[in-house]
């Protein structure tokens, strides 16, 4: 199978790669608390093993991964330790020079793929305001919109993915099973229940607000290595459907050229 990882390709075959027009896919998730029970690295592993996984089913010459981009906004979970941030400033800053970047080194296409779910609303944001300053097509979505429906259909305790629950420890049972501290899985049920009011309002909240004593959203007592590779597989067949779709490919429409308003493109 052909290499899709950026940090393993040598210098003179990304340029090559690049002339095919692939691609680039960068995982963006975080660093922070995941309970008790799972690493600190657990958005980034996640969201990274399936863009890898997702480029390799496109198919050759499709896509190339970057390394994750292990910083997003994380601030959220500060009370419960074992987290780094950056501010949107930052978070912004960091994309714009991953894009450049990209550019510089011939390549046209950009995909954000995210995996922590502070990250969803600013990455719109950016994905927006790239595609705009740089005229190519910047996509994102989150990992767990790539499967709603397989997702839903493994889990048993919860409709979706939340946090350090059912869905992602079954994940790193599947992964990687020496990761997960199993003696502290039975510590990690929040107390009471967690209502943000008026569902068509938004505001911050902590995570010390969201899942008081333990940080952990879910059940993760009913995660398995089964569901884990049900839901992974999926995740990654429904972002190697994305990176060929063509559809979503399309260079942006240039709205703020000078004199846009007065016609077509």
């Amino acid at each position: 199978m052909a290499e899709v990882r950026w940090e393993r390709m040598t210098a003179p075959e990304l340029r090559a790669l690049a002339a095919r027009d692939p691609v680039v896919v960068l995982p963006v998730a975080a660093l922070e608390q995941h309970g008790p029970h799972l690493p600190v690295w657990t958005d980034s592993m996640v969201g990274h093993a399936v863009a890898v996984r997702g480029a390799e089913l496109a198919g050759e010459g499709h896509a190339v991964v970057l390394p994750p981009m292990w910083m997003g906004l994380s601030e959220h979970h500060f009370p419960f330790g074992g987290t780094i941030s950056l501010d949107y400033a930052t978070f912004a800053g960091v994309l714009r020079c991953v894009t450049r970047s990209i550019l510089a080194d011939g390549f046209r296409r950009l995909f954000l793929i995210n995996s922590h779910g502070g990250n969803i609303e600013p990455l719109a944001v950016a994905a927006r305001e790239l595609a705009h300053e740089f005229a190519i097509p910047v996509v994102t979505t989150t990992v767990t919109r790539l499967a709603p429906d397989a997702i839903k259909a493994a889990l048993t305790t919860q409709p979706g993915i939340q946090h350090a629950c059912e869905g992602e420890t079954s994940l790193w049972l599947h992964l990687d099973p020496d990761q997960v501290r199993r003696d502290e899985i039975a510590n990690t049920i929040s107390p009471g229940g967690f209502s943000a009011g008026d569902a068509a309002a938004t505001r911050f909240w902590s995570f010390s607000e969201r899942a008081p004593v333990t940080g952990v959203r879910g059940d993760p007592r009913a995660a398995t290595a089964e569901k884990g590779r049900a839901i992974f597989e999926a995740m990654a067949e429904g972002l190697a459907a994305m990176l060929r779709d063509p559809a979503i490919w399309s260079t942006p429409d240039p709205v703020w050229r000078p004199g846009r308003a007065n016609g077509p493109r």
